[in-house]
């Protein structure tokens, strides 16, 4: 028997178009945009050919664009080309030799800037430290560094030589890391001795030693970057400094033409339980889908000053930091910290000084800021500013106009995006120069992407369902490392295949409006069954963050005898306000008459902190957890602050 459909219950009807100034000099016009998806509707894969052959380097040609065999993907057959290249080399013979490549500061003030020119001479040089430890074509290389340039020429310098690197973000346990290294069976870890972090030093190299301690008989060898000085212990023959090998290098090391479907890197996503899911990336169909991403959704312009301020550790600084940019000829700015007590308004101070133009965050951010008031990005002057973006889960409306009337001023258009580590790049999101904008809505699909709402039938469910994907795309993930069963059952049998078709089920419930536009509802596993009703998380607590006392909320549901479940609403509350009863039955009523009372909460609780990922996820799997009075269970390795569980145990 199939499920019901999500319910869709929040209205929004706000519409931006995007500002006639803009439209002026986007990359994408609306003339330009219709025909575009004709092109791409009346043959995608001519359309994905003729992109390849227009935007990036290939050593030599594909004889196929698209080998399909569901539900593995070869794109562009038998084509040679190589990241590295074509981030690097090319520019510098058509004009960015000497351009900013990276602009980078450092939590403490200090700064960088490398031209194309001295990124290529420094990844080349990391190339032939590589090398110079034995790692070859097909080796695996574990990253595990602080937001600090030598990241990117790590990954570059891997991508040049056909070594496969997964990176695991900075923050993560020594457990966490010796459970990715030990399975990707990495030969080399490349770290440093520690990273700053609000204010702190994070200890990387320490880190290092605990994983390896516990077996990963895979790794050789360690590379290590003095970043912060402190004292580490070095390893007789298997650990090396970065600043005593880089001396005896050479600073030319000629690109590896690699296969389009080489392995380009391994990245471990969590799964709601169990080990994490290492999603393989490759090298030709990630390269041209995160340059045509990048270069349209980013309208990037050669003068831009593009800031996205993930973690290189994520799927979004891989995309949208290192290949996506760089293969663009982009000048990207880099950050090593964070909004901190001593510095909460640092983004908006950055931005001015830098005179950053293009911004790509979190909403977990944007609620953060929002609790903090409006005074202190109006200290600053953002007027820089062109573009705004957003990453990573859905934004609530309200969040959605705070950053565009306080940050963006009412003039910079938001691209709202929806996209996976499994997807590559953004999948559903609005061109600045062509699309009206609804808060809250990621609004269309790129141009080429067959994004669809369906039943676990896969008959259509428009008014709400489960987020799925028609066809190929270059940028698809090719399989789990290792686990080609969990592959394809996790993400091609949820929905049989019909009529021949296959449907990439991507885990999140969705509707699509009137105008076609998509509506992400929240994953699928954090729907709430309220007495029949399928409800999703986002616009419940899309509800709850528009009421001025509300700074940021998370609803989950509880096992209830009468209703199925209940919705128990997690609240953090705005500057100003205080806990009470007679809030609490405010809220209650302000969502009844939001939404309606079949989404009143059964419970409130008050809190200063949420259960949040090192990329500001909530992990609502803890919350339900708390909320149905069980243990904690599961893996927890990606959790930011431990000590937010115990607060919230006592606050119970």
């Amino acid at each position: 028997m199939s499920q019901p459909a999500l319910e869709s219950i929040l209205q929004e009807k706000r519409l931006f178009p995007p500002p006639p100034s803009f439209v002026q000099r986007a990359r994408i016009t609306p003339e330009r945009y219709q025909q575009i998806c004709q092109e791409a509707e009346a043959d995608p894969l001519g359309f994905w050919e003729r992109l390849a052959q227009q935007e990036l380097h290939w050593f030599q040609p594909w004889q196929q664009v698209l080998h399909w065999d569901p539900p593995q993907a070869q794109w562009f057959v038998g084509g040679q080309l190589n990241l590295s290249y074509n981030c690097l080399d090319r520019h510098l013979d058509n004009g960015r030799r000497h351009k900013p490549a990276l602009i980078w500061e450092g939590e403490p003030g200090d700064t960088r800037t490398l031209t194309y020119e001295q990124l290529h001479r420094e990844v080349c040089r990391w190339a032939n430290g590589l090398k110079s430890l034995g790692i070859q074509k097909g080796d695996r290389v574990g990253i595990y560094m602080p937001m600090i340039p030598e990241a990117v020429m790590a990954m570059l310098a891997c991508a040049r030589i056909g070594a496969a690197h997964t990176v695991v973000f900075g923050g993560f346990s020594a457990e966490a890391l010796k459970e990715r290294l030990r399975d990707a069976e990495a030969k080399v870890v490349i770290t440093a001795d520690g990273g700053w972090r609000k204010d702190a030093i994070v200890p990387l190299k320490s880190q290092v030693d605990l994983a390896l301690a516990e077996g990963v008989p895979s790794v050789e060898k360690v590379l290590v970057v003095q970043r912060t000085g402190q004292a580490v212990s070095m390893i007789p023959d298997r650990d090396i400094w970065w600043h005593e090998l880089a001396p005896s290098l050479e600073e030319a090391c000629p690109a590896e033409p690699m296969d389009a479907e080489a392995m380009l890197f391994i990245l471990y996503t969590s799964g709601t339980t169990g080990k994490p899911k290492g999603v393989v990336h490759t090298s030709g169909g990630y390269n041209l889908y995160t340059h045509v991403t990048c270069q349209w959704i980013f309208d990037l312009q050669e003068e831009d000053i593009y800031w996205c301020t993930a973690d290189v550790g994520w799927i979004t600084g891989h995309s949208y930091i290192v290949y996506g940019p760089l293969s663009n000829g982009a000048t990207v700015f880099m950050y090593e910290g964070a909004p901190r007590p001593a510095k909460p308004d640092c983004f908006w101070e950055l931005i001015a000084r830098h005179r950053i133009s293009i911004f790509y965050t979190a909403p977990t951010a944007i609620r953060a800021f929002m609790k903090s008031g409006d005074a202190l990005p109006r200290r600053h002057d953002l007027s820089s500013l062109r573009l705004l973006g957003t990453v990573g889960e859905p934004i609530n409306p309200e969040a959605w106009m705070w950053y565009y009337t306080v940050i963006g001023s009412g003039r910079c258009p938001i691209v709202d995006t929806w996209w996976q580590t499994e997807t590559g790049g953004i999948m559903i999101s609005p061109l600045p120069g062509v699309t009206p904008t609804k808060p809250g809505s990621a609004t269309r699909p790129f141009p080429g992407i067959a994004a669809d709402v369906v039943d676990m039938e896969g008959n259509p469910a428009p008014e709400g369902g489960y987020l799925v994907i028609r066809r190929p795309w270059p940028g698809m993930m090719r399989t789990l490392y290792k686990d080609p069963q969990r592959f394809r059952s996790s993400y091609w049998e949820r929905i049989p295949p019909k009529d021949g078709q296959y449907f990439y089920f991507a885990g999140d419930g969705a509707r699509r409006d009137e105008d076609g536009y998509f509506w992400v509802m929240g994953r699928v596993d954090d729907v709430i069954n309220v007495a029949g009703h399928r409800l999703g998380t986002m616009e419940l607590e899309s509800a709850l963050v528009s009421h001025p006392a509300v700074a940021e909320a998370a609803v989950v549901g509880r096992p209830d005898e009468i209703k199925g479940e209940a919705i128990v609403a997690f609240v953090i509350l705005a500057e100003g306000y205080g806990p009470g009863e007679a809030l609490r039955q405010a809220l209650m009523q302000h969502v009844v008459e939001e939404i309606g009372a079949i989404a009143r909460p059964s419970e409130i609780r008050f809190t200063e902190a949420l259960p949040k990922t090192r990329s500001g996820k909530i992990m609502r799997r803890l919350l339900r957890q708390l909320a149905a009075g069980s243990g904690i269970s599961g893996d927890t390795s990606t959790l930011e602050d431990l000590g937010v569980l115990e607060r919230l145990r006592q606050g119970v």
